[in-house]
This record gives structure tokens, sequence and C-alpha cells, in this order.
């Protein structure tokens, strides 16, 4: 019989470990034959602790703070070595700005890189952000509506949107568009003011 425990943390940019708290439970599924095959944990580092003889494939499903969703990994239980770790990348997809910052607690989020570029300078390829940020507040329903299905026809994965239709607001991280994109609402808007 093998005893064996998992641990969920995060790694920072130099790959030291931090504590998860990006998510609010963790839940293992294992092989069916244990007694327990779902086994959920909500406090980091979500240690789940086990015996069993063999090894197997496993999934792990990550739940995460500010309505960020479920992220699902696998992981291969193995003996091979006494100890061993596994690295997955999670993309949390339309991340709210509470879930970015605790991100951000352990490293740049994929964004940063151009809101720290355009610190100085408010351009970006040739593009006035600000300008185009107060173009398309000024836009009409109609012309909204056509913006907002434009970054949703050519936005990339990187790119942050919100959408909360009881309120009635779609949000944009402007500085995770598509440089591509950038340039066609830079130029909807010039049309129209």
């Amino acid at each position: 019989m093998k005893a064996w425990n998992i641990e969920i943390f995060l790694l920072d940019e130099a790959g030291n470990e931090k504590t998860a708290n990006c998510f609010t439970k963790a839940v293992y599924n294992l092989h069916p034959s244990f007694a327990n095959p779902v086994q959920t944990f909500t406090n980091p580092p979500f240690r789940c602790e086990n015996e069993g003889w063999g090894e197997f494939d496993m999934t792990i499903d990550l739940y995460s703070t500010e309505k960020g969703g479920k992220n699902s990994i696998t992981h291969d239980l193995n003996f091979a070595k006494g100890r061993y770790e596994a690295k997955h990348q999670i993309t949390f997809k339309n991340p709210s700005a509470t879930l970015i910052n605790v991100l951000r607690e352990t490293g740049p989020v994929p964004g940063d890189e151009n809101t720290k570029k355009s610190g100085t300078s408010k351009k970006k390829k040739g593009v006035d952000m600000e300008k185009l940020a107060e173009g398309l507040v000024k836009l009409g329903e109609d012309d909204l509506l056509h913006v907002v299905q434009m970054i949703h026809d050519n936005k990339s994965e990187d790119t942050y949107t919100k959408n909360d239709i009881d309120q009635g607001e779609f949000h944009v991280d402007l500085y995770t568009l598509p440089e591509t994109l950038i340039k066609m609402l830079w130029d909807f808007v010039s049309t129209k003011s």
C-alpha cells in the first residue's frame, strides 16, 4: 500500500511556491475504486491524502474566486519517484479585476506588459488609447452594439472582457486587445466623431 498526497500551489516568476488563494476549492476526481472517489477541499494548499496500490490519471477541478469559473487539469499519479512536481498552466476566461489583482501577487498577468509600456506614452501602434476610450464612450447605442460585436469577433485569448447583462454593461480592457482590433476600433471611432 502506498501513501500519497497532492497539494496545489501557484508559482511566482522565480518559480517559488505561493499560496493558491485564487482558488476557492479543489475537487479531486480519483479512480472509481476509492471508497470516496470525489474529494473536495476548500483551503489552500487543498491537500488530498490517500493510500492505494495503483497509479492512475485523475482530474482536478479548480474553482476560482470572483466567478472566474472552473479549470480542470489532468494529473498523472505515479510512484516512479518518491516526490515529484507537475506544473500546469491555467488560463482564466474573463477574470474579474479582483481575481487579476490576486494573480498579480505572484507576478505580471497578461496585459500588464501593455499597460506598463504605455505608462509614459498613451499610444499603442499609433493609436492614442485615451482618445479611443473617449470616442467609445461618446458612441450611440447602435454603434456600441457594433463595437461589442467587433470585439467579440476579433478578440484574442488574452483579451479581458466582461458582459454584465443584468446591468446592461460591457467592460473591456483596451490594453489587452490585439493590435489589429485596436486599429479597427480606432478607424470606426474616427468615422463617428
